[in-house]
């Protein structure tokens, strides 16, 4: 009898259990991210991978978006096409306000629930309309790593951008001249690392009393450290970076490079797609900015991340 009973029950459920999964609250959610970061950055696919882990995790259909270079007519018909497709949630980074600003208004006012993440800040996102910010406030991280660099004793330094006109790295490298209390020269970088380096190591020989080289990103860190030793200057001309990668963390960790910034940008990735699956499945909305960062990795850290980073989670 006691069988009967069990085996009644678990014919119960295998009919509940489908019908449940074909209700309208659990349809496979969607979510779209619209980046200015490529996927083969090594900043940007810990971001991907985050989504992706997330995706995976959380039974969500999920797609990254970027155009192939820093370009915002490229973004603009990504956003575009991302809005038009009406995703139950949209992931957007805004490094440019005039130029993705009134997409995400026109995207928050079409009824998408809008995540901005690592550009665009927080007082942006709400003027905008979007939950919420997830990131770090990248003026106040570069007010840190200058500071950091004057309690070294150091005041000649240069900040190399690799994307200016980026608004988030534009902020790192004045938050830093700010928290130096010194001006900076900002050397404009490119995405290639053999002209980069090129460029790090012209502006090294024409200004020989540099004594600091803050890049914002890994796309800088890896030409700085080649430039700076083949120049013979290593441990003369000390450096530090935004962003982590394996490159950098054994640089910190043999004591070749200052420290990271660590914007923990997986969570960047991985969150907004959670968020987003339990505001279609049980109408939870989240109600504050998500800070990611800054943190920074020095010497004592960097041997434990290391793995972290080869698995492109740091």
């Amino acid at each position: 009898m006691r069988l009967l009973r069990r085996l009644t029950t678990l014919a119960a459920a295998c009919v509940i259990a489908p019908a449940l999964a074909a209700g309208p609250s659990w349809a496979e959610t969607r979510v779209v991210f619209v980046t200015h970061g490529q996927a083969a950055d090594q900043y940007w696919s810990v971001v991907k991978k985050g989504m992706d882990d997330a995706a995976e995790t959380m039974g969500v259909k999920a797609e990254y978006l970027a155009p192939e270079t820093f370009d915002m007519p490229a973004m603009q018909k990504l956003l575009d096409a991302a809005i038009a497709s009406k995703p139950d949630g949209l992931v957007v980074s805004i490094p440019d306000e005039n130029a993705i600003g009134p997409l995400v208004d026109s995207a928050v006012k079409s009824g998408i629930p809008v995540v901005v993440i690592d550009a665009g800040g927080s007082e942006l996102s709400r003027k905008l309309g979007a939950l919420l910010f997830m990131g770090q406030s990248e003026y106040d991280a570069g007010v840190a790593a200058g500071a950091k660099v004057k309690a070294l004793g150091l005041s000649n330094a240069v900040c190399v951008n690799h994307e200016v006109g980026n608004i988030s790295l534009d902020d790192r490298c004045r938050g830093f001249a700010d928290g130096l209390g010194a001006d900076v020269p900002v050397l404009q970088g490119v995405m290639d690392p053999t002209e980069m380096k090129g460029r790090i190591a012209a502006h090294l020989a024409a200004n020989p009393a540099t004594q600091f080289v803050l890049t914002v990103g890994s796309a800088g860190a890896d030409p700085a450290l080649a430039a700076i030793e083949e120049a013979g200057l290593t441990g003369t001309i000390k450096t530090g970076t935004f962003d982590l990668s394996p490159t950098i963390l054994q640089a910190v960790a043999d004591g070749r490079m200052e420290w990271g910034i660590d914007a923990q940008q997986y969570l960047m990735g991985y969150v907004p797609v959670v968020m987003f699956d339990l505001m279609k499945r049980y109408k939870l909305a989240p109600i504050a900015d998500y800070p990611t960062g800054p943190g920074f990795v020095g010497k004592a850290e960097a041997g434990s991340v290391i793995e972290l980073a080869k698995q492109g989670v740091r």
